[in-house]
């Protein structure tokens, strides 16, 4: 790392959660004589890039898949325009672990824009992104930066409980969408890593506001909280339906559909408690993968859960969708998982896996032609598979 690059790390580390983007001004300008920054958020919908200021919503947004910033935060690329007297807007994105956080705009002169400065401003965007994930534990700034209208009470329980939209490792990339963004209830979904193992939950509380959002709430914090005991993923479903069952006596359940993921080999263990479903393409062909149902957390008391099986394959992209994208009908009757999903999963086959549920949801909108009835959550999962090491490499 060059003495500039650790003054920005040190300055950004330590600067106040509210003021990092003053820090950056100031640190950039100092040893990189940048002229002007700009830090812009994705919305929770993912439709629009704001400006962080000290007053939010007062700078007009822009579009998250247009013009020069979204152009940057669509491609996951720098890309740079024309910038005033003689000098380069650079447009970087600031993504942290595969999850799209915006965009940050530097001004510089183009005489000291070398392709080894774009590489030093690339690595500051993603320190900034470090920085702002750990600053939302103390600083509401960039939480109110992300969001172009309020969300609903409900919402705001839901998006708190998400572990990010995206992740990315060596074996999988993964992305994820919730609709209505700021008026969803029920729907969500969790993950988890270890160095040999994925858990991926998606879940689909029953009910409507508040109700359905606490519901989801306690579901989720059930089955992390068997997760964390270390306990299979079986047991998992079994802790967490005694949870609900406790609270609500049969009353209101949760669907949910519970992955494991062994990285070593591709082998996934299942437990298909209720409506979320699985479609995987392979080789060019969407299929749906169907599981033994079994009963919904907290339908029924101490009810006993079974694992299946299936294997990935390097190549695979997996789709999981809730009952609100696979049930919805349009106007004449179709409903969405019939067809319609799988030209959608078609349509979308060269987009990273970020990308893939807000592209989906977007189609499905127009195949329903109105408002929305029930939340719409999509996960993409692309398995790349754990690559074995030379065998001629000795171990470090």
């Amino acid at each position: 790392m060059t003495a500039d690059l650790s003054a920005v790390e040190r300055a950004l580390r330590t600067a106040a959660p509210y003021a990092l983007l003053d820090t950056a001004r100031e640190i950039l300008g100092r040893c990189y004589g940048v002229r002007a920054v700009e830090l812009l958020l994705a919305d929770y919908s993912l439709t629009v890039l704001q400006r962080v200021t000290d007053l939010p919503h007062t700078a007009e947004p822009l579009p998250a898949h247009a013009g020069a910033p979204g152009r940057a935060f669509g491609s996951q690329q720098a890309f740079t325009e024309p910038g005033s007297e003689g000098g380069a807007m650079v447009h970087l994105p600031v993504t942290v672990r595969g999850d799209r956080l915006g965009v940050l705009s530097i001004e510089v002169d183009r005489a000291d824009f070398t392709p080894e400065r774009q590489a030093e401003f690339g690595e500051i965007a993603e320190m900034l992104g470090h920085q702002i994930v750990v600053a939302d534990r103390d600083t509401d700034l960039y939480l109110r930066a992300r969001r172009k209208d309020r969300l609903t009470l409900a919402a705001e329980m839901q998006w708190q409980l998400l572990p990010a939209r995206a992740c990315a490792r060596e074996e999988y990339a993964i992305g994820a969408q919730l609709e209505p963004a700021y008026a969803i209830h029920g729907d969500n979904f969790d993950w988890s890593a270890t160095e040999d193992r994925l858990t991926l939950t998606i879940t689909n509380g029953m009910g409507e506001g508040i109700d359905a959002s606490l519901l989801t709430n306690l579901a989720i914090n059930a089955l992390r909280n068997a997760r964390r005991a270390g306990v299979d993923i079986a047991d998992q479903a079994a802790l967490a339906d005694q949870a609900v069952y406790g609270q609500h006596r049969g009353e209101a359940h949760v669907s949910v559909l519970l992955l494991e993921f062994h990285l070593d080999t591709g082998l996934v263990e299942i437990v298909d408690a209720g409506s979320p479903r699985l479609l995987r393409l392979r080789d060019g062909a969407v299929q749906h993968i169907p599981f033994e149902a079994q009963l919904p957390l907290g339908l029924a008391d101490e009810t006993p859960y079974e694992p299946q099986q299936i294997r990935v394959q390097r190549g695979d992209r997996l789709i999981f969708v809730s009952d609100g994208v696979h049930a919805v009908a349009s106007k004449a009757g179709e409903t969405y998982g019939t067809a319609a999903l799988a030209r959608a999963i078609l349509a979308t086959r060269l987009l990273p896996a970020a990308e893939v549920p807000r592209a989906i949801l977007t189609e499905l909108a127009a195949h329903r032609d109105d408002d929305p009835q029930d939340d719409a959550l999509v996960v993409c999962l692309d398995w790349f598979g754990r690559h074995p090491a030379p065998a001629d490499a000795s171990p470090s």
